[in-house]
């Protein structure tokens, strides 16, 4: 695996408290499998190895305001994630209480992503990235290959990256820095979204590769002529 800074990003989603740490709302759901994984040591591992290498970084976040909570259908997740504040937060414009909370970003991530040349895009509102700006952020920096990781497996990682190939891009989803729910009827989401990706992404790697093909770029960079 050899990719291009030039043309290969970084994309996270949801790197949220609610769905990655022991305070969040979800983590019942989610906490076994994100410790299983080490979801987010390995998040941590490519975010670093990403800024080191000048790799562009992407974050996909999830938040709901109080005008959604006016929706009159949601599918069985989107009620719960509605029901329980998960993602919550004031406004649009409002960022009172989010500092902490489970809409924020993970502390340890914080460094990554409020750098000044993380792109935050819009929220998606439902799974997929067809309800933000992801994509016209990606191509307006003319990124081709995207390297996919974040929360939740089944869910929101799996329609950003069936979005993502149906716009043309060339997709990496990283298997060990992601997690997914587990319901004791609906089943687990993670070993479900393991399947789906075997067939449609361009490669299911781990964190290993992922980082040790970024540094080779430095490498080679610090070498060259």
């Amino acid at each position: 695996m050899t990719w291009n800074r030039d043309d290969t990003a970084v994309v996270f989603i949801d790197p949220q408290n609610d769905v990655l740490s022991p305070t969040g709302r979800n983590w019942a759901a989610t906490g076994a499998s994100v410790t299983e994984n080490d979801t987010v040591a390995h998040m941590l591992a490519i975010f670093e190895a990403a800024r080191a290498a000048s790799f562009g970084m992407f974050i996909s976040p999830h938040y709901f305001y109080p005008t959604d909570h006016g929706w009159f259908f949601n599918g069985p997740l989107e009620a719960d994630e509605l029901r329980t504040g998960t993602f919550d937060r004031p406004g649009p414009l409002n960022l009172d209480g989010l500092p902490g909370s489970g809409a924020d970003w993970l502390d340890e991530f914080k460094p990554y992503i409020n750098a000044p040349d993380t792109v935050v895009v819009s929220p998606h509102k439902v799974f997929g990235s067809q309800t933000n700006d992801l994509v016209l952020q990606l191509r307006k920096r003319r990124i081709n290959t995207v390297l996919l990781g974040g929360m939740l497996a089944n869910m929101c990682v799996e329609s950003h990256l069936r979005d993502l190939l149906e716009q043309g891009f060339e997709v990496y989803v990283v298997r060990d820095a992601i997690a997914g729910p587990r319901h004791p009827v609906w089943g687990d989401g993670y070993a479900a979204a393991l399947v789906n990706y075997a067939f449609l992404a361009h490669g299911v790697v781990s964190t290993e590769e992922v980082v040790t093909a970024l540094h080779s770029t430095i490498e080679a960079r610090n070498i060259a002529p």
